[in-house]
This record gives structure tokens, C-alpha cells and sequence, in this order.
């Protein structure tokens, strides 16, 4: 077993051969748009799998998987001669989705934009269903002397009850003895 750093390392090197390799080496017309993308080896470092995108319709993708498929000897023989490892990984192609996900995801955002442009149009003449501010304020009373108590709603004491009830020390209390 190889350790997932020396995988990596093996993984980007062979992307960067099988590249260099269809682009120098493969005169197939038919791997001309053809970009690797990626590849992921196990971590035996017996098997990689091979990413690939083809620029074109579907007939170009089918025969762009066929030229690969029959390149695949080439390919991996020139894997072996530059990485120098004891086995050289036997090489799968597959097609990469990223393009297909990446045109699925444009529709959705094309979609949800033109669902803000529509709720925008919709909130220009729209007015609040309530009142325009709906959260509660704390009342603030005023005293005979003209400045604002801080005595919270509901509360109906005054400020010496208050002190008295909120710990004051009674002095009584404090003065006996408990032995």
C-alpha cells in the first residue's frame, strides 16, 4: 500500500504524460479536443482512472472514448517509461461530468435569477401588511420633574421599594448576632 501523497503525486504526474503523450505521440484526429481533467489512482497503485472532456457534440464524444480506447496501450506504455514506478497502472478512461453540471447549474441560477427580477417587480407597488414597524417598544413614562424613569414596563414600584427589595441590607438583620 502507498501512502495517499505519493497517489496524488503519481495521479498528477500521469495526467500531465497522458496529456503531453495525446498531444505529441497519437496522431488520432479524432482525440484533437480532447482535455484531461483529472485522475485518481488506488492506492495499490495498480489502477487509474483517467478523466477526460471532449469539446463537440455527441458523435464527437463517442469517438473521442473509441480513439482513447484503442490509444490505450501507447498511452500507458509511455505512463511506465516516465514515471519509473515498479508496475506500471493499467489506465481507464472515463468521461468527466463536470461540464454537464456546470451547464445544469447555470440554468438553475439563470432560473432563480429570473424569479428575483419577477418578486422584485411585484414589491415595487407593495405595501406593509401590518404596521411599518412591528416590534414593540418599552413605554417610557415621564416623572412630575420632567426626565424619563428607566422602571421597566409592567413595573409599578418605586425606586425605594425597588432598593429595598433588591438586597438593601436591613440593619437590624445585620446587627444580631448568631450565637
Amino acid at each position: 500500500m502507498a501512502d495517499a501523497p505519493r497517489a496524488r503525486r503519481l495521479a498528477k504526474r500521469i495526467s500531465q504524460i497522458v496529456a503531453s503523450t495525446l498531444e505529441h505521440e497519437v496522431k488520432d484526429p479524432r482525440l484533437a479536443m480532447v482535455t484531461i481533467t483529472d485522475t485518481r489512482v488506488t492506492p495499490d497503485l495498480r489502477e487509474a482512472t483517467v478523466f477526460y472532456t471532449v469539446y463537440g457534440d455527441d458523435t464527437e464524444r463517442a469517438g473521442s472514448a473509441a480513439a482513447l480506447a484503442s490509444a490505450r496501450g501507447v498511452l500507458r506504455t509511455a505512463v511506465g517509461r516516465q514515471t519509473g514506478v515498479r508496475f506500471t497502472p493499467s489506465l481507464e478512461f472515463v468521461p468527466d461530468a463536470i461540464p454537464e453540471g456546470a451547464k445544469r447549474l447555470d440554468e438553475v441560477l439563470e432560473g432563480v435569477r429570473r424569479a428575483d427580477a419577477e418578486v422584485a417587480t411585484l414589491a415595487v407597488g407593495a405595501a406593509y401588511a401590518g404596521e411599518a414597524d412591528p416590534y414593540r417598544k418599552p413605554r417610557e413614562d415621564e416623572d412630575d420633574d420632567g426626565e424619563l424613569d428607566d422602571v421597566p414596563v409592567g413595573d409599578e414600584r418605586d425606586g425605594a421599594e425597588r432598593s429595598s427589595t433588591m438586597g438593601a441590607v436591613d440593619p437590624d438583620h445585620s446587627a444580631r448576632s448568631t450565637g
